[in-house]
C-alpha cells in the first residue's frame, strides 16, 4: 500500500503529526509512506526509517510574489508522479488540500466541522470528524490513523519512541558543560505575544545557574539573545544551526524551556525534559507529562479564534518556571 501524508508547515505541525508514523508502519504491513513538506522544514524529517521518501514543495515562493503561482503549480504537478492508493492532508488548509487532490485521487482529511479552512474539507473523499478544540496531537494522530484503520491511543503516544534523527556534528561539543546541567532556552517564535520577555529570561538564567544556551534564528531573535547574553552570569548565544544540529542540540539538552513553538516540541519528540510557556495558544497543543511541563498564563484562550494581541505570558514569574526546573533537574 503506497500512502502520500501532506503535512507542508510549520515544524511544531509537522512533528505533531510524525508521531502516527511509528504505530501505522507496526500495524499495516508492507506500507509505503511518502511524506509532502516544505523544502525548508524537509531536514525535520530527514533519517527517520518510517518515512519511506521525503517530497519537497516551495509554496512559500508564492508570499513572495503571486505572479510565481503558475511555477508553483507546474512544479508540484511534476512531483505528482507516484500511484498512491491514499493521500491524507493532515494540515487542513484550503492549499494543503488542493496539493493532495493533485498527488491523488483517493484523499482523507478533516470533516467541515473539524477544520479551520472549511472548504478544504470539498478536497476530501473520506472525512476524519474530530472537535477542532481537542488536543493537537490527538487531532494529528487520528486525520493519518484512522483512513488507514488504525487506532492511535493516549497510551500509545505516552509511550512512544524518540522520532526525531540527526546525523551527529561535533562541533557541537564545545556548546555543552559537563560539570554543569545543560538548558536550552528557546527565546523566539513566529508571534511576539508568544514569546517570553528577554528580561524575564536573563532573570531566570542567573537563578538557574547552570550552563545555559540561547537559541536564535532570526536577526531579531539573535538582538534578544545578545542582550539575554549581556544581563547574565550563565548564558550565552549558539552559533546559527541548521534542523540537523537542532535536533542533535534538543536531544543532548538535560532540559529545554520555551514558548509553544518548534523546537520545543523539539524535546516532547525527543522524549526530553521541558517546559513550554503558553500565553495566547492554548495548552491542548502538547501533551503533558512527569517530563514534559507546561506554565500558562492567566488568560482564557479560544482555540477558534486565537488573540495574536493577547501578552499575558509577559506576566508569568520566572519563579514559577525555576521551582519547575528544579524539580526536573533534581
Amino acid at each position: 500500500m503506497r500512502v502520500a501524508i501532506v503535512k507542508l508547515s510549520a515544524m511544531g505541525d509537522i512533528i505533531h503529526a510524525m508521531v502516527a508514523l511509528e504505530f501505522i508502519k507496526k500495524r499495516v504491513e508492507n506500507i509505503t509512506i511518502d511524506w509532502i513538506v516544505e523544502e525548508s522544514l524537509a531536514p525535520i524529517l530527514e533519517n527517520n526509517p518510517d518515512i519511506d521518501n521525503i517530497i519537497t514543495l516551495n509554496l512559500k515562493e508564492l508570499k513572495k510574489s503571486k505572479f510565481k503561482i503558475f511555477s508553483v503549480i507546474k512544479d508540484v504537478k511534476s512531483k505528482a508522479k507516484q500511484d498512491y492508493d491514499l493521500v491524507i492532508d493532515a494540515q487542513g488548509l484550503i492549499k494543503s488540500a488542493y496539493v493532495a487532490k493533485i498527488f491523488g485521487k483517493n484523499v482523507a482529511g478533516f470533516s467541515k466541522n473539524s477544520i479551520r479552512e472549511k472548504l478544504a474539507s470539498n478536497f476530501y473523499n473520506i472525512k476524519v470528524e474530530i472537535d477542532y478544540a481537542k488536543n493537537t496531537i490527538d487531532r494529528n494522530a487520528k486525520v493519518i490513523g484512522e483512513p488507514l484503520g488504525v487506532e492511535i491511543t493516549k497510551e500509545d503516544i505516552l509511550n512512544k519512541k524518540p522520532f526525531l534523527y540527526y546525523k551527529r556534528n561535533l562541533e557541537l561539543n564545545s556548546c555543552f558543560n559537563i560539570f554543569r546541567k545543560n538548558i536550552v532556552f528557546v527565546i523566539g517564535s513566529t508571534w511576539a505575544s508568544r514569546n517570553y520577555p528577554k528580561e524575564h529570561f536573563a532573570q531566570l538564567s542567573n537563578m538557574l545557574k547552570e550552563n545555559v544556551m540561547i537559541l536564535w534564528g532570526t536577526p531579531e531573535e539573535k538582538r534578544r539573545a545578545e542582550w539575554i547574553e549581556e544581563n547574565s552570569i550563565y548564558a550565552k548565544i549558539l552559533p546559527k544551526l541548521d534542523l540537523n544540529s537542532l535536533k542533535e542540540l534538543i536531544d543532548r539538552a538535560d532540559l529545554v524551556i520555551g514558548g509553544d513553538t518548534g523546537p520545543t516540541h523539539m524535546a516532547w519528540a525527543l522524549n526530553r525534559k521541558s517546559i513550554t510557556i503558553f500565553g495566547p495558544t492554548p495548552v491542548s497543543r502538547v501533551y503533558q507529562t512527569k517530563i514534559n511541563r507546561v506554565v500558562k498564563s492567566k488568560s482564557e484562550v479560544n482555540p477558534y479564534k486565537l488573540n495574536k494581541k493577547d501578552l499575558s505570558i509577559r506576566e508569568i514569574e520566572p519563579k514559577v518556571i525555576y521551582d519547575i526546573a528544579q524539580e526536573l533537574l533534581y
